[in-house]
């Protein structure tokens, strides 16, 4: 085939894709306005998204063009991590313009700096900051990805997170990928629009064979073609060269069976075949590099003893394209269908040609290179291998780092060696998000391993896995075994298994196993080697202990303690489990101050997996406080963050808070929140986040039937939270929807159940709420008011305004229906007050009828402006009134400035002010 007909191709394919070209045109010009997009074009091999890819950067060029990036996955570049990616942004990476951290971070993901291992999630920070950048220097910006299912897992999980936090920014981004089919992973690009390509109707198809051919075909052999091929246009293209002149003037007949378009494969095969044996071997070592470097093939090649001729007649042959110094296979499918056609040992030989030919100036892709030739265990390369491992997991690629760390675990024979090699492939496999794999590796190389500590780390990790996606009881039994098998060990080790065990217990993961008393002991006595670490894992333990035998006031006391020492700490670990267990022990200061270091930590860190787990357990510590609009920016920020890395398991919890939210505040929202909530729990385990989240979904539940007055239904879903701390949280809706419903029994039960806790603790809230508790189930008016009144002074120690408007809201209504209606309006006017403020409709509703009964109208109040503020809004409101720039503020949203300047243009409009001074004065918290 000549050069020019493969040229001509291009434009040929385009035949009937209006539709498809205006809609890609359309990306471009809404990123020319300001705004970013981003479109997955899907298709089928062959259906001409390639073409459809380079009819738009075509289109690009000339005055007002966009400046174009350009990028594509190779299959056997996949064990590289973040090579795409550079290619990508090598020409824009102007790394002194990002924030330190980021530039940092790209300069040791791309290789040319070491330092200490980088959070892939910042990787895909740095690529939104290097995007946006680069667009306000050239006003918008096109990205275009081909081959996107081929794409190293690091590049495609950085692209795809700068793809979902795109907003006010001039940037487009078109992905194109081959449809899922036999040996073709999808392209994980959920929540993107996509543009399916399909095989071209009827007449396209029909102008597209005539065009091609000389004369104009018959119309029989025309519809056989176009039947046969359902429209593919490469299948249109190839198969009539596949057909002799005789059949193609219809006067011999086709073939009983043509290659359809999932043989176009063949075809291509074919024509390779017919070339010199040199030309195959060119055309194999092309298909196996993935440099794309004339020079590296050229080299490889000449190894192998290819003439200088193989290249003139591949290329004649339209099956390899030589750009300068670029050098490509003509398509994909000639890629794979020449590597396939190869025997092992051809193969190998690329290879191994390719090591040679890249070199020192490659080393990782070298030693790729040779494990692929590898037939056998192989010592040597098995340690360089595992050197590539460490280096890719220092950089961020999680995924190239396990394929690394299996391989040379495939390639060692010492079983203790092999052992630590297939953890590694485990623990990166968990990084990168990988539950099964990583499941599966963690149980391969837990049979091999020796070393009892590397047991435990192993151990540690299977643990972990099943309290994300397993069973939590399963946790609880490995966490206690591998406490129990390392406490002669290692001190620190088997602390921190034991209080990870502890506190699975305490949220429901019990597996019966525990640790024998005298271990239990030696572990809680302190040792002269304590850190400040293990001081604070060992307090933990305590107050779990303690916590678990319903030792309230043991655990409060040494909780405190371990807080106290948790203050000197930057551990995520450690702060997390600080957090749950004040948490679960109701310590509200405790529970935000952990929650909230974790956060800020991680954010630091760019740990953003981190960040998703703190924000959604913070809103557990801002709920009580009443915070209500904290708890939707932790949440809201949650939600989009989980989504942008494409964890829709990650997004349960948040959804269920926003759930509970609506039926606070009476939202409309309320059905499609839960909805999605108990979608994602049907289709997703959460693990130890189980309980927890359903308890959500029923308290949402809850709240949302007693607005509705329907008591035994709100009764219904309270009484099965679960959760022992959740229900402590819930304890005021839990007594009143059994009071309203005419279960007093099954109050005075739950009141009595949170007595010890509330005494033995001294924790205000939980006094309070007793008392209420009690002033709800009396029977004696007197009984009644002395409780009430007992409730009010704890809850005003408590902090916690929205619990105190309850009692109030209770207390006016008792005192009204007892004839005290002046006493009763000074309670329910405050009540109104503070419901109107959370805007707790269904609860200021309810007050509001209760104060007009008592003889007094409540005043209209104009609602905050701040209340209009969307999550983003707010949070973008908090930080520019401390004083940072756009561009700080972005960094700490993870969004870009020109993002920031949208959002903060919504907040100025909506509070009626002009400067920042104006908003620093404001109390936007």
């Amino acid at each position: 085939m000549q050069a020019a007909t493969v040229r001509r191709y291009g434009r040929l394919v385009l035949h009937g894709r209006e539709r498809e070209r205006a809609l890609l045109v359309a990306t471009v010009a809404q990123a020319r306005a300001g705004i970013a997009d981003v479109l997955v074009v899907v298709g089928e091999p062959g259906v001409g998204k390639t073409a459809l890819l380079r009819d738009l950067v075509s289109s690009q060029q000339g005055p007002g063009g966009a400046r174009v990036l350009r990028t594509a996955g190779v299959e056997s570049e996949s064990p590289l991590p973040f090579a795409a990616l550079h290619r990508l942004l090598r020409p824009v990476a102007t790394l002194g313009e990002l924030p330190a951290p980021q530039a940092r971070a790209l300069r040791i993901a791309f290789g040319l700096e070491d330092g200490p291992a980088v959070e892939p999630f910042l990787i895909g920070v740095a690529t939104l900051s290097a995007l946006t950048e680069a667009a306000a220097h050239d006003g918008h910006l096109l990205c275009v990805v081909d081959d996107a299912q081929w794409l190293d897992s690091a590049s495609a999980d950085a692209l795809l997170f700068a793809a979902r936090q795109l907003s006010a920014d001039p940037v487009a981004i078109v992905f194109a990928a081959r449809a899922e089919g036999p040996g073709v992973a999808g392209f994980a690009a959920d929540g993107l629009p996509v543009l399916h390509v399909r095989g071209l109707t009827e007449e396209p198809a029909r102008q597209l064979l005539n065009q091609l051919s000389d004369a104009t075909l018959p119309g029989d052999v025309v519809d056989r073609l176009v039947r046969e091929t359902a429209g593919n246009p490469l299948a249109l293209l190839e198969l009539p060269a596949e057909l002799s002149p005789a059949q193609l003037d219809g006067t011999a007949p086709m073939p009983q069976q043509l290659t359809l378009t999932a043989g176009v494969e063949r075809a291509f095969l074919d024509r390779c075949r017919r070339l010199s044996e040199d030309a195959q071997t060119l055309l194999l070592v092309a298909a196996v590099d993935a440099t794309g470097r004339v020079d590296t093939v050229r080299r490889a090649a000449a190894a192998l003893g290819v003439a200088m001729h193989a290249w003139e007649d591949a290329e004649r042959a339209g099956l390899l394209s030589v750009t300068g110094e670029g050098v490509a296979v003509r398509h994909p499918l000639v890629r794979s269908a020449v590597y396939q056609a190869a025997t092992s040992f051809e193969r190998g030989r690329a290879h191994r040609a390719l090591a040679s030919a890249v070199g020192h100036d490659d080393p990782d892709r070298a030693t790729w290179h040779r494990a692929a030739a590898a037939a056998g265990p192989d010592a040597h390369l098995a340690d360089d291998l595992d050197q590539v491992a460490l280096r890719a997991e220092q950089r961020g690629g999680h995924v190239a780092a396990s394929n690394a760390f299996e391989r040379a675990a495939a390639l060692t024979t010492d079983e203790g060696t092999r052992a630590a090699r297939l953890f590694g492939a485990a623990r990166t496999a968990w990084a990168s998000g990988q539950a099964v794999r990583a499941r599966a590796l963690a149980s391969s190389a837990r049979g091999l391993a020796l070393d009892p500590l590397l047991r435990a780390d192993i151990d540690r990790l299977r643990a972990r896995i099943e309290i994300n996606v397993g069973s939590a009881a399963d946790a609880h039994r490995i966490f206690t075994v591998g406490a129990r098998a390392v406490a002669d060990l290692d001190h620190g080790r088997a602390l921190e298994m034991a209080s990870a065990a502890a506190l699975t217990r305490t949220y429901g993961g019990d597996s019966g196993a525990s640790l024998p008393q005298a271990v239990l002991a030696r572990l809680l006595a302190p040792t002269p080697a304590d850190t400040t670490r293990t001081t604070c894992l060992r307090l933990l333990l305590a107050t779990l202990t303690a916590s678990a035998d319903h030792e309230w006031a043991r655990a409060s006391a040494t909780l405190d303690q371990a807080l106290d020492a948790g203050r000197q700490l930057e551990d995520l670990d450690v702060l997390g489990n600080l957090g749950n267990a004040a948490l679960s022990l109701g310590a509200d200061d405790g529970a935000q101050f952990a929650y909230a270091t974790m956060v800020s930590v991680a954010r630091e860190l760019g740990a953003g997996m981190v960040v998703i787990y703190g924000l959604e357990r913070l809103a557990f510590a801002q709920l009580p406080a009443s915070s209500w609009t904290a708890v939707r920016s932790s949440v809201d920020e949650a939600l989009t963050l989980a989504r942008s890395v494409g964890q829709p398991t990650l997004t349960a919890a948040p959804l269920a808070w926003l759930t509970l939210l609506s039926a606070l505040t009476g939202s409309e929202a309320f059905d499609q929140h839960l909805v999605e909530a108990e979608k994602v729990t049907e289709q997703h385990p959460l693990g130890i986040l189980t309980d927890p989240v359903h308890d959500l979904i029923r308290w949402a539940r809850g709240t949302r039937a007693a607005a509705s007055g329907d008591a035994p239904a709100a009764l219904h879903h309270l009484s099965a939270i679960r959760v022992p701390a959740l229900q402590r949280m819930a304890a005021v809706d839990r007594i009143e929807a059994a009071v309203r419903a005419g279960a007093r029994d099954e109050a005075l039960a739950w009141v009595a159940e949170l007595t010890p806790f509330a005494t033995a603790t001294n924790r205000s809230w939980a006094l309070a709420d007793v008392d209420l508790g009690r002033a709800l189930t009396a029977t004696d008016p007197a009984t009644a008011a002395t409780s009430f009144a007992g409730a009010l002074h704890h809850f005003e120690q408590a902090r916690r305004p929205y619990d105190l408007a309850r009692a109030r809201l209770a207390y006016g209504k008792f005192l009204r229906r007892h004839n005290r209606r002046v006493d009763a309006r000074g309670h329910l006017r405050s009540a109104v007050e503070t419901f109107d403020d959370l805007g707790a409709t269904p609860l200021s509703a309810r007050a509001t009828e209760e104060l007009r009964a008592s003889g007094e109208t409540a005043r209209k109040r104009d609602p905050s402006t701040l209340l209009d503020l969307t999550p983003m809004e707010r949070k973008v409101a908090q930080l520019v009134g401390t004083g940072l720039s756009n561009k700080e503020v972005a960094a700490q949203c993870w969004v870009s400035p020109r993002t920031v300047a949208f959002h903060l243009r919504n907040v100025f409009t909506k509070l009626g002010i002009s400067s920042r001074t104006e908003l620093a004065r404001l109390d936007v918290g």
